[in-house]
């Protein structure tokens, strides 16, 4: 079959939206919160500031630059990496598998969660979210039907129809542009969002918990292990979406402006998101006790239920949780996609066609367990691509390779601490990631 022409990002500021976009997604918005609250605010927010500027200089470009420098995905990259090494070109093929299969892993489970998005999208908009009023029994029976086995089959599959229509125009056509349209969207109703829950009584004490600081509390080893897993999983890195990302970036981009960027916008989200959810839960005295699912579509629904215009601002949350979760799906899905453009030189249409009839089939099938289906991928494959990324390029390729394929087109270049820096200090962590997450059951 004849290989289809290379698509490209147009230039370094679509690649940016495109980055913020699969990094932005449900870490941001129903798990960094839940984690301020947890540990006290500033406390939190302290040492995972601290981690997102080290991912984001070290892991974050690093996998950029691995994948433009090879003009690849995880496989034909680290293939190049093994032969750049004289140790063949099979070996890390072989081992790029493991961050494809992690990446496809995730995006049926992520698919899950999506379509329970567009469900309760078309709920807000129809107003059987409002109708429900402060009845937590009665939400949260309709998130257990929701979430249960074969219980959202049709909103699962507009989700991947939405998703696969979007790719197969293309990175230029479809993933660039959709991120054009739907990430300045989702920052401006964010801003607006937390605009209009600042003005609501009761959560000036949502602010001033945000910006509490506990001394002791940054003693505690957990805190530190749970503030680099949240800033390890937000921002993306886990040696695949990033990576093929930067295979469709131009050669003329700044790699280290693109990566700063992209570690900015996802915390400015993730920010956000507090901004929002912590003052909304004060304004009803409710506790932000517990993140996942239940926090976004049972405890959070019932807040809004109450405020003021809740039904117009139940319908903006959930715009944003959509724009957030399907930017994260798109990124997700390609680096399989693209892997069949790459290894089997397929075109992109029949690419897509298949990658899609896989996600829906076996998305359609784990629907009761999503929740073990997640905590597997996100534990132990995700960690483990990231990790093998990160020894591909600092330690595999080397420091010559690394530093010209970082600071091609660079404004500032990164010198031998930097290289120093990613080797030892990025590697050291992610491979602590992995053990701390495998420990502590899921940190992400």
């Amino acid at each position: 079959m004849k290989k289809e022409k290379s698509d490209h990002f147009s230039g370094r500021y679509g690649f940016i939206l495109a980055c913020i976009g699969s990094a932005v997604g449900m870490g941001n918005l129903w798990r960094f919160p839940v984690l301020v609250s947890a540990w006290g605010g500033m406390t939190f927010l302290i040492p995972y500031v601290l981690f997102v500027i080290l991912i984001g200089s070290t892991g974050v470009a690093e996998e950029i630059a691995l994948g433009r420098s090879t003009k690849s995905g995880p496989i034909g990259a680290f293939g190049a990496a093994t032969e750049h090494a004289e140790k063949g070109r099979k070996l890390g093929e072989g081992i790029g598998i493991v961050p494809v299969i992690g990446s496809l892993s995730l995006a049926i489970g992520y698919t899950c969660v999506v379509g329970w998005i567009f469900k309760y999208v078309f709920m807000a908009l129809s107003g059987q979210l409002i109708g429900m009023g402060g009845d937590l029994d009665k939400i949260g029976g309709t998130f257990g039907k929701t979430a249960s086995s074969f219980g959202n089959n049709f909103w699962l599959t507009i989700a991947l129809v939405v998703t696969f229509f979007i790719m197969a125009f293309g990175v230029a056509q479809g993933i660039e542009k959709s991120n054009r349209f739907m990430m300045p969207i989702l920052f401006f109703l964010l801003v607006i969002l937390a605009i209009y829950v600042a003005f609501q009584p009761g959560a000036s004490g949502g602010y001033r918990y945000i910006f509490t600081i506990n001394p002791k509390g940054l003693l505690d080893p957990r805190l530190w292990i749970f503030a680099f897993g949240q800033a390890f999983f937000s921002l993306s890195v886990a040696g695949n979406g990033t990576v093929i990302y930067g295979a469709y970036l131009p050669d003329e981009d700044d790699i280290p402006f693109a990566a700063r960027n992209v570690a900015l916008f996802d915390t400015i989200a993730a920010l956000l998101a507090s901004f929002v959810i912590i003052p909304a839960m004060a304004t009803s005295g409710a506790k932000l006790s517990s993140g996942g699912p239940g926090l976004m579509f049972i405890y959070l629904v019932n807040v809004l239920n109450q405020m003021p215009g809740g039904r117009l601002i139940g319908i903006i949350f959930f715009v944003c949780v959509l724009f957030a979760g399907l930017s994260s799906l798109i990124n997700m899905f390609e680096a399989p996609v693209a892997t069949l453009q790459q290894q089997l030189h397929m075109h992109r249409l029949p690419a897509v066609l298949i990658i899609g009839g896989i996600g829906l089939v076996v998305s359609l099938l784990i629907q009761g367990i999503v929740s073990q289906w997640m905590d597997v991928v996100s534990i132990y494959i995700c960690p483990l691509g990231a990790l093998i990324a990160g020894i591909m390029f600092f330690w595999v390729f080397g420091k010559k390779y690394a530093l010209a394929a970082v600071n091609q087109s660079a404004s500032k270049a990164r010198g031998t601490k930097w290289y120093t820096f990613g080797k030892y200090v990025y590697c050291g962590a992610a491979l602590l990631a992995l053990i701390a997450g495998a420990i502590l059951g899921g940190i992400g």
